[in-house]
């Protein structure tokens, strides 16, 4: 039985790239729709989400973990490191030993933990140049994961995630398909029925040299290269963010479905 939900990380589990104007944030995202269903099953069931864009993983610890614990959760979402790794040098070691460490406290206090293995980037030019970086960091996961009895979404695998279909125009964050293709995983992993169904999209379509070559320009000039100046000037998408449900609360609504 989940009562109480509490999920952890950056823009992936806050929602970044599933646009609505009506949640908190202005964002739903996969942990919202995978709390949408557990709501209508369990009586009493309440969710909090402290993510914030742009966190890194020691930021993330730092900043939701203690009050995650003070919730006194039954299950727990961690996803964090993945802008830990598209920095310019990670520690990788010393990043997964930190999470291993949180995931022991989380799993002591009596939480069922769920964690997540990175996507392969296998297809795409950006994702690709730190594809060795994210499958070590997923060795490191799997293996807390064995260690700690946690539940693991393994998104490596799903090689539906490679279609860029499922992604925001940014390139670096799901969009709404792509955000209830997780929801899916998730539930999934925790035996619950649900009646959320995957994106169905057909033969990806074929682009022209040009036509890819006007596609990478425009996605430079419009969300590489701001990424990059923030980078420069050490800021951050979520310096102004807050979480956007900080304390356990019912989850409003039905289940949203595919």
């Amino acid at each position: 039985m989940t009562n109480r939900l509490v999920c952890l990380g950056d823009s992936f589990t806050e929602g970044v790239g599933d646009d609505d104007p009506s949640a908190p944030n202005r964002v739903r995202g996969w942990a919202d729709r995978l709390a949408s269903v557990l709501a209508t099953a369990e009586p009493g069931f309440r969710y909090a989400n402290l993510a914030v864009r742009g966190k890194l993983l020691p930021q993330v610890l730092a900043e939701q973990l203690e009050p995650a614990l003070a919730m006194e959760p039954d299950l727990v979402t961690l996803y964090a490191g993945g802008n830990d790794l598209m920095r310019p040098r990670v520690d990788i070691d010393a990043l997964t030993g930190a999470y291993e460490r949180a995931v022991s406290r989380l799993r002591a206090a009596g939480a069922q933990v769920m964690l997540f293995t990175g996507v392969d980037g296998v297809e795409d030019a950006l994702f690709r140049t730190i594809r060795g970086r994210v499958a070590i960091y997923n060795e490191h996961v799997r293996g807390i994961a064995a260690r700690h009895g946690t539940l693991l979404v393994d998104m490596w695998a799903m090689r539906q995630l490679r279609d860029r279909r499922l992604w925001s125009a940014d390139r670096l964050h799901l969009n709404a398909l792509g955000h209830n293709e997780i929801a899916i995983a998730a539930l999934d992993a925790l035996g619950i029925a649900h009646d959320l169904s995957p994106a169905t999209l057909g033969p990806r379509p074929r682009l022209s040299v040009r036509e890819q070559r006007a596609e990478n320009l425009r996605w430079g000039r419009e969300h590489a290269l701001p990424w990059v100046g923030r980078r420069l000037r050490g800021e951050s998408s979520g310096d102004t963010i807050k979480p956007k449900r900080p304390a356990l609360a019912p989850m409003e609504g039905t289940a949203i479905k595919g």
